[in-house]
């Protein structure tokens, strides 16, 4: 037992640095037969899309590897404790979590040991175990690994809600001077294969309903961010080519920790990129539910964000000639490039107009952020407020709101906090198994 615990003590901590893990996308109930479900689950530390705070258990299979990737905490070179689970043990600490209700799921990744087939054929084992012989029904995310063989991943598919397999970095440059046992050939290949293989289920399960389904949650991917010199329409327009190319349902990014001493890297002392990495996922935001296109977002003459302003906003002050929009006719995808609208609040303006002319105060009860908002909208032909419509005053304006939440996030480092078990004063005074 002891020992069991020393390893879940190693392996949770080897896999915080991972943020590609998220089990939003599938819906399967619970059979009367088996334990758990995957409806509306979530990651670690988070919300899921019914609102509720859940938790999978996040761990390595192992830490050792033999790749030496120069940014990787567990990186072959690197003199740190090591560990490795068996499928055995992965199975009985998840059943015992969630029978504590400590988890809802699991999310398993891991280093590669003798070689990608030997790795992924462990990971495959783990979930068909746990599946079949523990009869447990519940969410399970795992990472498809690079240069693992396509039977391998599929079979995996099949038995698995999500799967990620991380790009890493942006550039094949990058790739290059910082894992050169990674390729971005090896790595697109198994994300092709997971999108053809998904669409292929899809079309079965449209025509037999009781067909299996691959990967019925979708894949994700992971980028480091600051690790190389990439700016951030780079990154931006990699992450627009992977939702285009290979229907993604997410990607991540993650702020470079520094862990290791290394020349191609940026010194240890340097603080993770963290509003950086917040502006990126606001852009992500814009490619996916807004309707933007990197090229808008950012450019070649302007290839970096504005860490003061939050894109969206940079866009329309960029932008000005195209407000202020008026809330009682805009259409839809006019009203959603509005600073302080999303997808609901639009939907709701929509809606009810079609009944009676709305007013700031009846906008405001639907969601829209008018201090935000106020600066780029009219109802019936008024601003809430008299503005100047010049770029320089209304950046100024908006900085100023939202100067509290970037310096909160540039001073606490909360996102680089992985979920330990080992918080809980209940579970330190219990056995697992």
């Amino acid at each position: 037992m002891d020992n069991l615990m020393e390893k879940l003590r190693i392996l949770t901590d080897a896999a915080k640095y991972d943020v590609a893990c998220t089990s939003s996308g599938t819906s399967r109930n619970g059979n009367g037969k088996t334990m758990g479900n995957a409806v509306s689950c979530g990651i670690c530390h988070t919300f899921s899309a019914d609102g509720r705070c859940v938790s999978l258990l996040k761990i390595l299979l192992t830490n050792y590897c033999i790749y030496d990737c120069k940014y990787c905490q567990n990186r072959k070179s690197n003199d740190i404790e090591r560990a490795a689970f068996s499928p055995e043990e992965i199975c009985r600490l998840t059943m015992e979590f969630y029978r504590r209700n400590y988890i809802e799921g699991l999310f398993l990744s891991s280093g590669i040991i003798k070689n990608p087939d030997y790795t992924m054929e462990l990971i495959y084992e783990t979930i068909r175990l746990l599946r079949y012989k523990y009869g447990f029904n519940g969410y399970v995310h795992v990472k498809g690994i690079p240069g693992a063989s396509k039977e391998l991943i599929s079979r995996t598919g099949y038995i698995v809600d999500r799967m990620s397999v991380n790009l890493e970095l942006p550039t094949s440059e990058g790739l290059k001077k910082l894992a050169p046992n990674k390729t971005r050939e090896n790595i697109l290949t198994p994300m092709r294969m997971i999108q053809g293989k998904i669409n292929e289920s899809k079309n079965e399960v449209a025509i037999y309903k009781n067909a299996p389904e691959f990967v019925p949650a979708g894949q994700s991917t992971q980028m480091i961010v600051g690790a190389t010199a990439e700016n951030d329409f780079q990154l931006v327009s990699v992450a627009q080519a992977l939702y285009r190319n290979f229907q993604l349902k997410r990607v991540f990014y993650s702020a470079y920790v520094p862990v290791n001493e290394d020349s191609n890297l940026p010194a240890v002392d340097t603080k993770p990129p963290k509003l950086r990495e917040h502006r990126l996922y606001q852009a992500d935001f814009m490619l996916r539910f807004y309707g933007f296109d990197a090229t808008e977002i950012l450019s070649e003459t302007q290839p970096n964000f504005n860490v003061f302003l939050d894109p969206k906003c940079d866009w329309a002050v960029r932008h000005l000639d195209r407000f202020p929009v008026e809330i009682n006719r805009a259409d839809y995808y006019a009203l959603l490039r509005v600073p302080g609208i999303g997808p609901t609040s639009a939907e709701r303006i929509c809606k009810a107009r079609k009944h009676s002319a709305l007013g700031f105060d009846d906008i405001r009860k639907m969601g829209v952020v008018l201090k935000r908002a106020l600066y780029f909208i009219t109802c019936s032909g008024k601003m809430l407020y008299s503005t100047r419509m010049e770029e320089n005053y209304i950046t100024r304006q908006l900085v100023g709101e939202d100067r509290d939440k970037t310096r909160f996030i540039e001073e606490n480092d909360v996102k680089y906090h992985q979920l330990s078990l080992f918080d809980d004063e209940v579970f330190k005074r219990e056995n697992v198994g």
